[in-house]
């Protein structure tokens, strides 16, 4: 029960987050009225993906000081995980383009960076899957792995800050300070984000518990 902790905190803030984020009082903001309530999906699962693909990075480091397949794996698992949040966060955001917007796609700064950062990690995998020695595939996927997330910064944080995002809070749109005020979106939005994250830590681990028992089946065979 105690190692399950993550779990319970997972499935209850999820479970409070659905419940306030579809029902709960939001305040009303031109353009975006009703369209606010993806703040509670959207925005976290980039939170969510950040912090998998920084754990994935740190067991990467720990790999390249000390060459252990456990890390290695982890680093993959981690990074495997933060791709699918990557993939929610751009399906959630291009759903919310669509009715904020005017178009699911739009020539932002912000939706190519994340497109391009996804499929900087799309060849992660792809490099991963084209070696055979598995040193060698640990070695090269961990110093990659490294770049990936320092190219990620600058393309979702840095770039959108220096043009005209259309993003909140950034190329001098308003952000979500006046709900904030009100308190009435952040008593969800923080639940939402450490939720999106344990559930990420729960995948990820869950994943991690798959490869041991295909190594073990392995070495049986």
């Amino acid at each position: 029960m105690k190692n399950n902790w993550y779990k319970f905190l997972a499935v209850g803030l999820l479970y409070y987050v659905l419940i306030w984020g579809f029902l709960g009082r939001i305040p009303r903001q031109p353009v975006l009225h009703e369209t606010a309530r993806n703040l509670y999906f959207h925005v976290p699962m980039w939170f969510g993906m950040f912090t998998m693909l920084s754990v994935s990075v740190w067991n990467s480091i720990k790999y390249l000081r000390s060459p252990q397949t456990l890390f290695d794996t982890k680093a993959a698992e981690y990074a495997s995980t933060g791709i699918l949040f990557g993939i929610v966060g751009i399906a959630t955001g291009s759903i919310w383009a669509r009715y904020t917007w005017g178009a699911w796609w739009t020539n932002d700064v912000k939706l190519n960076g994340a497109a391009i950062g996804l499929l900087i990690y799309f060849a992660y995998i792809i490099l991963r899957g084209s070696f055979n020695d598995e040193q060698q595939r640990a070695r090269i996927s961990a110093i990659y792995n490294i770049f990936a997330v320092a190219l990620l910064i600058p393309l979702l944080i840095i770039l959108p800050r220096m043009t005209d995002s259309l993003h909140p809070g950034n190329g001098g749109n308003p952000g979500f300070k006046p709900m904030d005020t009100e308190h009435t979106m952040r008593i969800v939005f923080y639940p939402a984000c450490l939720g999106w994250i344990c559930l990420g830590y729960w995948i990820t681990n869950l994943r991690l518990r798959l490869k041991n028992l295909e190594q073990i089946h392995q070495e049986n065979s």
